[in-house]
């Protein structure tokens, strides 16, 4: 059986732990932790929240891994919706990503955190 988009995002909730913008932007100040954006190349270049390195979701799992090898590092991922975040942050925990959080607000709300 095939799944729509929202059918598999509704799947993820209990494997995923989202946060908000605020907490996100505490979360970062700690030590072995980055914020990463995964959205495609022309969308963080026309919009992006400060601080954000973009990692397009479709090569996510090849870059971190050669990036940022550390298993424990504290990972915090966004896209415009949560919905690639979301999908992105299941991925990187397949591969044995331990401390992945998902920014779960629109871009717009994000950019308002960390571009104050």
């Amino acid at each position: 059986m095939l799944l729509t988009i929202p059918e598999l995002l509704a799947q993820l909730q209990d494997k995923i732990t989202k946060v908000t913008a605020e907490e996100a932007k505490l979360l970062l100040q700690q030590e072995n932790s980055i914020l990463v954006d995964v959205r495609e190349p022309a969308e963080y270049a026309e919009k992006s929240a400060k601080g954000a390195i973009n990692i397009p979701r479709g090569v996510l799992e090849m870059k971190m891994l050669t990036l940022h090898p550390d298993e424990n590092k504290l990972i915090i991922i966004h896209c415009a919706t949560s919905a690639r975040a979301s999908l992105a942050a299941e991925q990187l925990q397949r591969v044995g990503y331990k401390n992945v959080r998902v920014i779960g607000c629109k871009l717009d709300t994000i950019c308002e955190c960390y571009n104050d």
